[in-house]
């Protein structure tokens, strides 16, 4: 079963309303559907999108695929950085001091244990070389 991420065409002729919704791509447009995560309206000015962006990650990590109106909506809303971000594996920058408090091993290279250092305070000559620097923590 393929799962697309589109829109469900709603409101009253030349009024047009949209919501954002999961759905199997063999379905209708305005047909079955499995979950809402959000609503588009073109009509007011600007434009009101409302997403559920816990529900659309979860989505697609699970391998549904958004339809090109809705890309648009999600990338305008940075919901697809999001989960280009997850998806390569990168920390975000939340993520990133809880790691660096971990003390360093010899795996590490010279840059972490240098931001380790750093961000205890501890003073080490620029010049130092691994094993150094090692010692230190």
């Amino acid at each position: 079963m393929s799962v697309k991420i589109r829109l469900k065409r709603m409101g009253a002729k030349k009024r047009p309303f949209y919501r954002v919704v999961i759905a199997d791509s063999r379905s209708p447009r305005d047909g079955r559907f499995i979950e809402t995560v959000g609503t588009y309206n073109p009509i007011s000015q600007p434009a009101e999108i409302k997403l559920d962006e816990a529900k659309i990650l979860t989505w697609l990590s699970n391998g549904a695929q958004p339809s090109d109106t809705v890309r648009n909506l999600l990338s305008n809303a940075g919901i697809l950085a999001k989960h280009a971000e997850a998806k390569s594996g990168k920390k975000s920058a939340s993520e990133k001091p809880a790691a660096a408090s971990a003390k360093p091993t010899e795996k590490n290279t010279v840059a972490e244990i240098k931001a380790y250092l750093d961000a205890q305070g501890t003073e080490y000559a620029s010049s130092a070389k691994k094993a150094d620097l090692l010692a230190l923590v």
